[in-house]
């Protein structure tokens, strides 16, 4: 009895677990014969992409506090695909298009670092709330943000305190957001749910008690820049 018991146990925690993997992650290189696309099937492969999105989605969920289904996008599946894109990478329908000829093939250093930071990146967009698209380029920052807490924002990025505007977007607003989550744990998981229907400023008044301006006043005066 007491062995039937653990195994019952152990389906359901094995049942629990690939439930939360019923997504279906797809990696097709189309561009295998070009320098960029060879690279990436010798130094990277499709395993490894994706071990990488399902380890991606595991980290967004998490911090994102989305611990159920319904608090998620119904995304059945998410494709990567390597072709002949002329920039780093994009994201649209739940594919994530990335380059071979000008990114892939010429990434300095740890390829894979640089790979895992670009494809967390994007993975973000895939599971993130965009305030039924108004929400502008703050988008980019929560993805930079998910960067940046999964520890792959590279050397090129700019200082904490750069920039002129809270929503220029990317590293600028990534840094910011960190200052707002310093404030209030939990706050771009709080600031991603309002998003899901909508966006306004106002969010930032709701969750922090101060405008956005002042925030990004006093961000500025802590970074002296």
């Amino acid at each position: 009895m007491a062995h039937l018991s653990f195994l019952v146990s152990f389906l359901l925690v094995s049942s629990a677990f690939h439930g939360i993997h019923a997504v279906e992650y797809i990696v097709s290189n189309t561009v295998p014969n070009t320098e960029g696309g060879a690279r990436f099937a010798n130094e990277l492969g499709d395993d490894y992409a994706r071990q990488t999105m399902i380890s991606a989605t595991d980290f967004i969920w998490q911090l994102f506090q989305q611990t159920s289904e319904a608090d998620r996008k119904s995304v059945a599946r998410v494709t990567l695909v390597i072709d002949n894109y002329d920039g780093i990478a994009y994201a649209s329908n739940n594919e994530i298009h990335m380059g071979a000829p000008n990114y892939l093939k010429n990434i300095k250093g740890d390829i894979k670092e640089d790979f895992n930071g670009v494809l967390y990146h994007e993975m973000t967009h895939i599971w993130q709330w965009d305030g039924k698209g108004k929400a502008g380029k703050l988008v980019e920052g929560v993805a930079d943000f998910v960067r940046l807490k999964a520890n792959y924002a590279p050397a090129s990025w700019p200082k904490r305190g750069s920039g002129t505007n809270w929503d220029e977007g990317y590293a600028v607003t990534a840094y910011f957001l960190d200052y707002c989550e310093s404030l209030r744990g939990g706050f771009v998981a709080e600031l991603n749910k309002k998003m899901r229907d909508d966006y306004s400023n106002d969010f930032f008044v709701q969750l922090l008690g101060k405008t956005v301006d002042q925030l990004w006043s006093e961000y500025k005066a802590k970074y002296g820049n």
